[in-house]
């Protein structure tokens, strides 16, 4: 092996695919393919005696799945950073890579360029993403954290969506006019709302209460 070449290994099941990744790389002056697998487990034997500074990894795998060998790699300690090159680009399929400890996630329209690139950058200990998996995660990131609200808090707001008063509420549910304005109060801070209106709005956006159809 040339001084200074990236080692790597090419990990998928598919052999042509994977004849392909490797057909795509061997021209490449600074990569050296040291080894192929064709499932997660013969994957995690690679690294353990190879030792390759990046792992090609195909997420849909029998024997050991792409994320089940990325965990196995990770916890080796071997240095080894997992790349992964799939054609899934699920929020799961994101997650589970990334939280297995896939330090990028690319999708095999991948151009050969970009992936040099990016096994240039993994090696060096830097998240690579394709931009569509970006795209994902900070789409996940922006979305309102996911809110639980009890059923006697949702009957109150259902009674709110009806034009009720708090007064009004506290005897249809039979409960006190002070209990009615906790559960709300409760309610505003769940929503990050400050008033009755917004917080049905808000509530029937997000799903939480339905209305019935005129």
């Amino acid at each position: 092996m040339t001084e200074g070449k990236l080692r790597i290994i090419v990990v998928d099941d598919h052999t042509v695919m994977r004849a392909g990744v490797v057909a795509l790389l061997a021209s490449e002056p600074t990569i050296d393919i040291v080894g192929e697998a064709g499932d997660g487990h013969e994957a995690v034997e690679l690294v353990e005696r190879l030792r390759p500074d990046v792992a090609l990894l195909d997420l849909r795998m029998p024997v050991l799945d792409g994320v089940a060998a990325t965990e196995r790699i990770a916890a080796r300690g071997t240095g080894t950073r997992v790349l992964v090159l799939t054609t899934y680009d699920t929020d799961a399929d994101i997650e589970h890579a990334i939280e297995a400890g896939a330090i990028g996630y690319l999708l095999k329209d991948t151009t050969r360029d970009q992936l040099v690139d990016a096994i240039h950058a993994a090696a060096r200990g830097e998240t690579v993403l394709a931009p569509r998996v970006a795209e994902k995660l900070v789409a996940r990131m922006r979305r309102p954290a996911p809110v639980t609200l009890t059923a006697r808090e949702i009957d109150v707001l259902n009674a709110v969506a009806d034009g009720l008063s708090n007064a009004d509420i506290g005897r249809r549910l039979v409960i006190a006019e002070a209990t009615v304005k906790t559960h709300l109060l409760r309610v505003f801070a769940k929503l990050d709302v400050s008033d009755r209106t917004h917080a049905v709005i808000v509530a029937l956006d997000r799903g939480l209460i339905t209305r019935p159809d005129p």
